[in-house]
């Protein structure tokens, strides 16, 4: 063997065993049966969870296909918010199955085209056998937020709590992400708040900590704080004098806000210690440095404009007309938090998951927000049966397909065959039984029956109906999840030297 193929299958080599050992860090955490993986730091700190994206980031990692496979599993969760653990399965598998084809002798560019044909014709097979949901009040969605929430009844039922509480239409709205109204917290009580959750405290001790009524909130987009002057122009007789003019028309205009009646001021930056304390003397609540995201939905659901601090300026009757109003503001001194019900915009779903303790504060919330996701994406494009039935139904129909191809491009498509695979394989395995002989009984039952649907009860090893079970999974986390793993497998598989880069030098 030349030198130059022996450094070729080292690099091969190299780059499987890097893509093996992503794909062993989470592989055991996937399906109902599935176990913890514990990340310790090397100050003793520990989390602990089963959620394969979380597992990917913290994890210690140096190889530059193992960072490149990771980066495309963060693509997934930031688009579906789902699926990462089995889009890593996919993704190794045609990785793994491809380098050794190649070590085969197949060529990279007939295994390349016989992949992205493969990618292709299961996305399409795969919307085939996709069933849409018609309404939040069909009960496969819950099953969608049970089966994505880890089998927490508690947090499948939060998530649906707050699905119909935001309501249909926006959860079809592309650019709403519900994911994002969900919040773990430390001793706090699990609940859906008809509201907006502020993750900062009052100002002062002495404003007040619950307002209830038909109360005035401002929101103000800007610090609440007077107008500054540059350090060179304060030096100045001239610039001293409007410095002191400007302090004084900003009390004005504290005073002017106080006469309006509001009731709450939320900043998205700080306050001025003389508005403070001038607002505090007038009994309104103010809150400062509220994260922006918060701000706008605070806005939208008290049906308040967002203001500028210039808008001060304005007659006290227009100030009222940019006010949003709110039924009930409850601080919590507890938690340091701010919660706002009852606004008159629009409806506004806040999902609380409370969390006995810190260390379970983050895989809790990441559990309700993948179940959250999952339900919205559900909604938007329809469910396939989970367990990896439906992975296996297309694996099977891809199997006759693949000869459209011609020559040794089908040894690519086989890598998409194998993949398709591989989700069932490993949650078989994670429930203890063989699986291959499984994978057989499957393949057999669905073409015997002509049900797409029947996979592998993990409780039973026995062959169910898991759609008519509730065990489902949304198509789109199904579709992009495919894509993922096809677009990384095709760049790591297009490598063929990894050079080390010089070090930046400045001239």
């Amino acid at each position: 063997m030349s030198e130059q193929r022996e450094q070729k299958f080292d690099l091969i080599e190299n780059n499987t065993n890097a893509v093996r050992a992503v794909m062993t860090a989470v592989e055991s955490t996937i399906g109902p049966k599935g176990l913890d993986t514990m990340l310790v730091d090397q100050a003793g700190n520990v989390v602990i969870t089963n959620d394969g994206v979380t597992i990917l980031n913290l994890m210690e990692v140096s190889h530059p296909v193992a960072r490149m496979l990771i980066h495309s599993i963060n693509a997934q969760q930031d688009a579906v918010g789902d699926g990462t653990t089995t889009a890593a399965l996919m993704a190794g598998e045609m990785v793994i199955t491809g380098l050794e084809q190649v070590k085969k002798g197949v060529p990279v560019a007939q295994v390349l085209t016989g992949l992205r044909y493969g990618v292709k014709e299961a996305c399409r097979l795969m919307e085939r056998e996709a069933v849409l949901v018609g309404s939040l009040d069909t009960g496969q969605l819950y099953n969608i937020a049970y089966v994505a929430g880890r089998e927490d009844t508690s947090i499948a039922s939060l998530i649906m709590e707050g699905a119909r509480l935001i309501g249909q239409e926006k959860l079809l709205d592309s650019g709403f992400r519900f994911s994002q109204q969900v919040h773990a917290v430390e001793g706090a009580d699990s609940e859906v708040l008809n509201g907006v959750y502020i993750t900062k405290e009052r100002l002062t001790r002495q404003m007040p900590l619950e307002l209830q009524g038909d109360l005035k909130v401002m929101v103000l987009d800007d610090a609440l704080e007077q107008e500054e002057l540059n350090s060179s122009a304060l030096a100045t007789e001239s610039g001293f004098q409007q410095y002191l003019v400007l302090k004084e028309e900003f009390k004005t205009n504290i005073q002017k806000l106080i006469s309006t009646g509001v009731q709450a001021v939320f900043a998205d930056r700080g306050v001025d210690d003389a508005a403070a304390e001038m607002l505090e003397e007038a009994g309104v609540l103010v809150v400062a440095r509220v994260p922006h995201r918060e701000l706008e939905e605070l806005a939208e659901h008290c049906g308040a404009k967002m203001l500028k601090r210039t808008s001060l300026q304005k007659s006290a009757e227009e100030l009222k007309k940019q006010f949003g109003t709110a039924s009930n503001i409850i601080g919590s001194e507890k938690l340091h938090s701010i919660k706002v019900l009852g606004g008159r915009g629009k409806a506004m779903a806040t999902i609380l998951v409370g969390a006995t303790t810190g260390e379970v504060v983050g895989e809790k919330e990441r559990i309700a927000k993948d179940a959250a996701a999952s339900v919205q994406s559900a909604l938007q494009r329809g469910l396939v049966a989970g367990g990896g039935a439906a992975e296996l139904a297309v694996a099977r129909q891809l199997e006759q397909n693949k000869n459209a191809l011609s020559g040794m491009a089908v040894f690519g498509a086989d890598c998409v065959i194998a993949a398709l695979k591989k989700p069932f394989m490993q949650i078989v395995t994670n429930a203890g039984f063989n699986p291959l002989e499984k994978l057989g009984d499957v393949h057999r039952a669905q073409e015997l029956q002509q049900n797409t649907h029947l996979s592998i009860n993990c409780d039973t090893g026995r062959i169910d109906d898991l759609y008519i079970s509730g065990v489902v999974d949304p198509l789109y986390v199904k579709l992009h999840g495919l894509k993922t793993a096809g677009e990384v497998a095709e760049a790591i598989l297009r490598i063929n030297i990894i050079v080390k880069k010089k070090e930046y030098q400045q001239i």
